[in-house]
């Protein structure tokens, strides 16, 4: 090559670097509450300000919220804990539970920061999870990793990585790691996806075990379903307590049912939604 081609050609180059950014830096683990994990770069960052709500204005749920911070406490203690599953329908208040009671468990043993590190992975990212927990496995922080609406489609091999890394591969899931999924499915599989294998496999069974064995290396299944009318407006007041909107509650139910049937159900989300709407109308923040 022409020796000013060249020249020319690793000028631009230098330039281009000046140029790019640098790349981020992960994270400390010990110095914040919360991370998101980026696969791109493999690097932790930090969450300024978590998006959740105190664990007592979670209405209607009240079996899954003690279960789960029964074993979200065992686990920041350095006892044995489960993986937990929370399924069920949308809007039920999976994600929030889980935040919420990783605050809790923090707030009880010092924090924040606390003991426990909260590390969300986004489903598209699961390929890359033994990076993260090999970047974690030495950390003296407890971790729990959070996949907030898992499941997997047809032809996606993703989930045979994650039973591995749950359960059965050769490091196995590392001491200060737990893992939590949200998911709309009980066995992270679309039932016409089980059924089809069902159907269509030389040996049925086999097939079918091989798609939803995966659900069976959460030790902790919990169910989330629609909430009953009682409930919702258990949710209702409380948040209106809970911020001091001052609305009579007979008022706030019948806007409640009505906000409901617009909505087609009735569930942790919309009640939320309901009371953003009614706090926008009289003027007020919810802080």
């Amino acid at each position: 090559m022409d020796q000013d081609l060249k020249a020319t050609l690793s000028r631009i180059a230098e330039a281009l670097d000046r140029l790019a950014p640098p790349a981020a830096k992960s994270a400390d683990i010990d110095g914040a509450e919360a991370y998101v994990w980026h696969a791109i770069g493999h690097r932790l960052e930090a969450v300024p300000k978590v998006n959740r709500l105190p664990i007592e204005l979670l209405k209607g749920v009240d079996h899954q919220k003690a279960t789960l911070l029964e074993n979200t406490h065992r686990f920041a203690k350095g006892l044995p804990a489960n993986n937990a599953l929370l399924w069920g329908s949308r809007g039920s208040g999976k994600s929030s539970i889980v935040k919420a009671v990783h605050a809790h468990v923090n707030r009880q043993l010092g924090g924040p920061p606390g003991p426990l590190a909260l590390i969300e992975i986004h489903r598209e990212d699961i390929p890359s999870l033994p990076a993260l927990l090999s970047r974690i496995r030495e950390a003296s922080r407890r971790c729990l990793v959070l996949c907030d609406d898992l499941s997997f489609e047809r032809e996606d091999s993703d989930y045979k990585a994650l039973k591995s890394i749950l359960e059965g591969g050769i490091e196995g899931r590392p001491d200060n790691v737990l893992f939590y999924a949200t998911s709309n499915r009980r066995h992270l599989m679309p039932r016409d996806m089980i059924e089809n294998e069902r159907s269509t496999a030389i040996n049925p069974s086999e097939a079918v075990e091989e798609k939803v064995s995966l659900s069976d290396r959460f030790g902790l299944w919990l169910g989330f379903h629609n909430a009953d009318q009682d409930t919702f407006f258990a949710m209702i007041e409380g948040y209106a307590n809970h911020y001091k909107l001052g609305v009579p509650a007979e008022t706030l139910r019948k806007q409640a049912v009505e906000w409901s049937v617009t909505r087609g159900a009735r569930s942790g989300r919309v009640a939320w939604q309901f009371i953003q709407e009614v706090a926008g109308q009289l003027g007020k923040k919810l802080e």
